[in-house]
C-alpha cells in the first residue's frame, strides 16, 4: 500500500498479463474507492480556496435526456401522480439507468473484458445480477454491494476542478471544429497539453480533470434525426485517444477522476485490435469516468472569467452496490 506522498508513477506499477499500469496494490488489496482515495481532507480543505465569488454551477443534464439512450440503453419515464383525495398532494415516479445520460461509470461497471475481471482482479462471477433486494440498513451483506458506487456516494467526489475547454481551444485555432464529436475522432495528447498550455493551466494531485469536446453543443444543434439517431445507429463518438502517453498523462498527474460532455469518454470505437481505455481506467485504477457533463454553461463561464479551475463538488446516489449514478455536480467560482 502506498502512501499519498509516495504514489508510483506509470512505469513503477506492474502489469497484468497484457495491460500496462496495474494499480491493485496501491491502496490494500481491500480498497473500494480507487484514485477517489486522494481526495483526502487537506486535498479538498485546498481544493476549497477556489471558491471567491461564491458562483455556482451545475453540471448536470437533465435526466429527461437524451431521450434517446445510446448503447442499447432504457429511455427514461417519468410520471407524476395527483392524489386527488387529498386535494393538493403530488408525487412522482422517475425511472431511469443510471448510465443513460450525464454519469459516473462506477467501478462495477467496465473491466478487462476479455480477461472477465473488474477492478481488484474481481472475476465477473462474483457480482450477482437481476434485482438486488437490501431490507434490513442494520445487516447488509459486505459482499453483496462489494465495490459499488455508495463507496463513492459516502465519500463524496469533491476537490479542485479543472475544465480543459478543447471546443475553444479548436475553434480559435482552426476556425471551426475539426471532427464532429459525433463520429469516431481520437483527441490526441498533445492537444490535451496545448490546450492546458493555452489556458494557463497546471495541475495538482488530485485535481478533477473535464473535457470538453463538443457532444453537448454538437446534440444542441442537431436535428431531431440526429437526435434520435443516437440510440439506433452504432456508437461513434470523439474521445481521448488510447494511447500508453495518455494513460502515462492521466495517472502521473495523479487525477481523482475524469469526465467529459462525450458519451464515451475515450474515442469510440476504439482502433482495431486496441484494448478499450475504460479497461484501464476503471478496472486497472479505479478512476471514476463522467461522461455527458454539460459544460456548456461552466465553459462560458471560464471563458468570461479566464478562470478554468474551481471547487468541484458530486454526490452520487446513495445506491448500496449500484454500478453507476448520475453524479449530482456542481463548479463552485
Amino acid at each position: 500500500m502506498s502512501s499519498y506522498s509516495a504514489l508510483p508513477s506509470f512505469d513503477e506499477l506492474p502489469s497484468f498479463k497484457d495491460f500496462t499500469g496495474c494499480a491493485w496494490e496501491v491502496w490494500g488489496k481491500d480498497d473500494q474507492l480507487g484514485t477517489v482515495n486522494l481526495l483526502t481532507e487537506e486535498v479538498v480543505k485546498e481544493a476549497s480556496k477556489e471558491i471567491k465569488t461564491g458562483r455556482a454551477i451545475g453540471l448536470n443534464w437533465p435526466v429527461n435526456f437524451p431521450a434517446k439512450p445510446a448503447f442499447s440503453r432504457k429511455p427514461p419515464t417519468h410520471e407524476v401522480h395527483f392524489h386527488s383525495a387529498f386535494g393538493a398532494v403530488q408525487d412522482d415516479l422517475l425511472h431511469i439507468n443510471t448510465q443513460s445520460g450525464t454519469q459516473w461509470d462506477g467501478l462495477k461497471h467496465f473491466g478487462l473484458l476479455h480477461h472477465g475481471l473488474f477492478y481488484q482482479g474481481t472475476p465477473a462471477s462474483f457480482f450477482k445480477t437481476g434485482e438486488i433486494q437490501i431490507t434490513d440498513p442494520t445487516n447488509v451483506d459486505p459482499e453483496l454491494i462489494k465495490f459499488g458506487i455508495h463507496n463513492w456516494a459516502q465519500h463524496g467526489i469533491c476537490g479542485r476542478g479543472v475544465l480543459l475547454d478543447l471546443v475553444k481551444y479548436y475553434t480559435e485555432l482552426h476556425g471551426k471544429l475539426p471532427y464532429d464529436p459525433i463520429t469516431t475522432h481520437a483527441i490526441p495528447l498533445e492537444d490535451i497539453l496545448a490546450c492546458a498550455a493555452k489556458q494557463g493551466v497546471t495541475f495538482r494531485r488530485g485535481d478533477i480533470l473535464i473535457l470538453r469536446v463538443g457532444f453537448m453543443l454538437r446534440f444542441n444543434g442537431a436535428t431531431a434525426e440526429e437526435r434520435n439517431a443516437l440510440g439506433e445507429k452504432p456508437e461513434t463518438f470523439a474521445g481521448i485517444e488510447q494511447s500508453e502517453n495518455m494513460k502515462r498523462f492521466l495517472w502521473d498527474n495523479h487525477f481523482a477522476a475524469i469526465a467529459s460532455d462525450q458519451p464515451a469518454l475515450e474515442r469510440w470505437p476504439p482502433p482495431e485490435g486496441v484494448i478499450h481505455l475504460h479497461s484501464t481506467i476503471l478496472g486497472l485504477w479505479g478512476m471514476p469516468i463522467g461522461e455527458f457533463f454539460d459544460l456548456e454553461a461552466l465553459s462560458k463561464h471560464c471563458a468570461e472569467t479566464g478562470r478554468y479551475t474551481f471547487f468541484f463538488s458530486s454526490w452520487p446516489l446513495n445506491v448500496l452496490g449500484g454500478v453507476a449514478s448520475p453524479p449530482n455536480a456542481a463548479a463552485y467560482f
